[in-house]
């Protein structure tokens, strides 16, 4: 059976969301056994990242975001969320800090996110430079300034947070939420 790319983008999907005993060594067999071809197929090794970051598995994870030569934008976004999802916010915050591609609104969220998660000086000075030089096309991106408050509210800077909440066009429930929220840390 030849397998191609979307066939290894589903299975590698759909064992990093059943994440049990059967999936984990369905999904490390097909990647060990995944041909050349595929293994400079960014869409399909992100697949293989974020599975293998649902396992737990942070060290294969690393392995092979080491072995992509051209890392885009999304590879990166997916390494930072995992760590983020395996509670390694400081980690995701390196990766960041080597980026030098443009960002995407995915990769703020998970900066804001990773930021709002430790709320120490750090996270405080990168979250906030990051606010600030915000590209304007992700201005009017209601679930990136969402993450934004989020943060802003975790730092305790309640002000800022009600500036960047007034500065917003159309505000949503979750916006609203977001605000309510954040007075209650």
């Amino acid at each position: 059976l030849d397998l191609n790319n979307v066939i290894y983008i589903i299975v590698f999907n759909a064992c990093g969301e059943l994440a049990n005993d059967r999936a984990m060594k369905i999904g490390e067999k097909l990647l060990n056994e995944m041909p050349k071809n595929l293994r400079n197929d960014n869409a399909v090794l992100n697949s293989a990242i974020q599975m293998l970051m649902k396992f737990g598995d942070i060290e294969s994870a690393q392995n092979l975001f080491q072995s992509i030569q051209k890392k885009d934008i999304v590879t990166y976004g997916t390494m930072m969320n995992g760590y983020v999802k395996n509670q390694m916010p400081e980690k995701a915050l390196d990766l960041f800090e080597q980026i030098q591609l443009d960002l995407n609104n995915v990769v703020y969220i998970i900066v804001f996110n990773a930021c709002a998660e430790l709320a120490n000086d750090r996270a405080m000075k990168i979250g906030k430079a990051l606010l600030i030089n915000i590209s304007q096309n992700f201005r009017n991106d209601n679930v990136l300034l969402n993450s934004a408050i989020h943060m802003l509210m975790k730092f305790g800077d309640i002000e800022s947070a009600q500036k960047l909440f007034q500065s917003i066009k159309k505000k949503d429930i979750v916006t609203y939420g977001t605000m309510m929220n954040g007075r209650l840390y």
